[in-house]
C-alpha cells in the first residue's frame, strides 16, 4: 500500500508541472497518469468523479484529482495529493503580484502586456465559445443564459453570481427532472451520518459568515475579509476557471477597485503560461488586495495565501464529504438536471465578462483584429493558449 502511494504522488507531481491548458486538457492528463499509466482508478471511475466536479461548486480539476487521491489512500492522501497540486502554482502568482507591485518601471512592464490584453480576451470569447456550444441547447437555457448576462452587465453587483446560479438550478431541475425518486432519497440519506452531515454544513456556513463578524475597524479586518470573499465566491463558482474571471473582475476591480483592469489582465494572463489549477489565479488578486490595504511584503504573502486557500476549500470540502456517497448520489435526477441549468448561468457570466472587459479597447482596430486572431487559432488549431500569450509578449516588446 505504501508503495501504491508513493507512486500515486509522484504521478501527482507530474500531473502537477505538466497541466497546462485547463481543465479540458486536464482531463487527458488525467486520464494518463492515473488509468493509463498505473491503474489507480478505473476510467469509468474517473469520469464519474469529473461529472461530479461538474456538479459541485469550485475548481473541477483540484476536485477531480482529490476524489481520485480519496479513493486511493484516504484523507490523509487527499489532504496531501491537494497541497502539491496547488502550493507551486499559487506561490509563483503570489510572487508575481509582489514583484508587480514593487517593479520601478511598471509602465515598461504594462506596455510589454500590451497586446496580451486583447490575446487574453480572445481566450474568454473563446471560452464562452465552446461551453456555450455544448450547453445552450434548448431553449430555456438559452433564456438562462440572456438572463445572467443581463443581470450581471445591469446590476454589477457580487450577489447576482449565487442569485443566477441558484435559479438556473432551480429551473432546470424543475423541468428536466421527469419522476420523483423517494425510495432512492430515503437510501441515499440512510446511509449518512448525521453527525458528519452537520459537521461538513456547519463548516461550510461559519467560514461562509465569518468576515461579516469581524469588525472592520480590527486590524485583522481586510485579511479575514478577503479570505471571506473568496470563500464565499469559492461556494459559488461552477463551471471552473472560466467563470472566475467575471466574477473575480466584477468584484474586485469594479466593486472594490483593489487593482486595475491593466493589472487583472496581466495576472490572468501569467497564470494561464504556467501548469497547474487556473485557480491560483486568486492569490495573485489576494496579493494586491493586501497591497492596496497598505501591507507590506509579509501581508502580501498572506493575502496570496488566503485568497487560494479560501477559493478552494468549499469545494474540497464538498468533494471529501459527497465522495462516498456519489454511487447513490449520482442516480437522483433533480441533482443531475440541475447542472445544466447552472452551466447556462455560467455561460451568461462569461459573455459578460467578455464585454466588461472589451469595453475600455474601444474601436482599437489592431487590438480587435489580435482579439479574433486569437479566437480563430484556438478555435481551428490546437495551439496552446500559452504559446499565445507567449507571442503576445514578444509582440508587445519588439513594439
Amino acid at each position: 500500500m505504501a508503495k501504491r502511494q508513493f507512486f500515486f504522488i509522484r504521478n501527482v507531481i507530474y500531473f502537477t508541472f505538466s497541466a497546462f491548458g485547463g481543465a479540458q486538457a486536464h482531463l487527458s492528463l488525467l486520464l494518463r497518469y492515473f488509468v493509463t499509466n498505473i491503474n489507480f482508478v478505473t476510467e469509468e471511475e474517473l469520469l464519474e468523479l469529473n461529472a461530479l466536479a461538474q456538479v459541485l461548486p469550485g475548481p473541477a480539476s483540484t476536485q477531480t484529482l482529490v476524489g481520485i487521491a480519496y479513493k486511493v489512500g484516504g484523507l490523509k492522501l487527499a489532504i496531501i495529493t491537494f497541497l502539491i497540486w496547488i502550493l507551486p502554482s499559487a506561490a509563483i502568482m503570489t510572487l508575481a503580484a509582489i514583484w508587480y507591485s514593487l517593479l520601478d518601471q511598471k509602465d515598461k512592464l504594462v506596455s510589454v502586456f500590451e497586446f496580451v490584453h486583447p490575446v487574453v480576451l480572445g481566450i474568454v470569447a473563446y471560452g464562452a465559445f465552446k461551453l456555450g456550444k455544448r450547453v445552450l441547447t434548448t431553449q430555456v437555457s438559452v433564456f438562462l443564459a440572456i438572463g445572467a448576462l443581463v443581470g450581471t452587465l445591469v446590476l454589477k453587483e457580487a450577489y447576482v453570481f449565487p442569485l443566477a446560479i441558484l435559479i438556473g438550478g432551480m429551473v432546470s431541475s424543475a423541468i428536466g427532472t421527469p419522476t420523483e425518486e423517494t425510495e432512492l432519497r430515503v437510501r441515499l440519506f440512510a446511509n449518512i451520518n448525521p453527525k458528519k452531515l452537520g459537521y461538513f454544513i456547519g463548516v461550510l456556513l461559519f467560514m461562509a459568515m465569518l468576515g461579516a463578524l469581524i469588525n472592520r475597524t480590527s486590524p485583522f479586518s481586510l485579511p479575514i475579509r478577503l479570505f471571506e470573499n473568496f470563500y464565499r465566491n469559492g461556494i459559488f463558482i461552477f463551471g471552473g476557471g472560466q467563470v472566475l474571471v467575471p466574477m473575480m473582475f466584477t468584484e474586485f476591480v469594479q466593486m472594490k477597485h483593489y487593482l486595475s483592469q491593466t493589472d487583472f489582465l496581466s495576472g490572468f494572463a501569467f497564470q494561464q503560461v504556467l501548469p497547474g489549477p487556473t485557480f491560483s489565479f486568486t492569490s495573485y488578486i489576494g496579493a494586491l488586495g493586501m497591497k492596496h490595504g497598505g501591507y507590506g511584503i509579509v501581508g502580501q504573502l498572506t493575502g496570496g495565501f488566503l485568497a487560494v486557500l479560501g477559493i478552494n476549500l468549499p469545494g474540497l470540502i464538498l468533494v471529501l464529504f459527497i465522495v462516498p456517497f456519489w454511487n447513490d448520489l449520482k442516480k437522483v435526477s433533480r441533482i443531475k438536471y440541475s447542472l445544466s441549468g447552472i452551466n447556462a448561468v455560467s455561460v451568461g457570466f462569461i459573455i459578460a465578462a467578455f464585454f466588461m472587459l472589451i469595453a475600455p479597447i474601444g474601436l482599437n482596430w489592431l487590438f480587435l483584429a489580435i482579439l479574433l486572431a486569437t479566437f480563430l487559432v484556438l478555435n481551428f488549431t490546437k495551439i496552446s493558449p500559452a504559446l499565445i500569450i507567449i507571442a503576445g509578449v514578444v509582440l508587445g516588446y519588439i513594439i
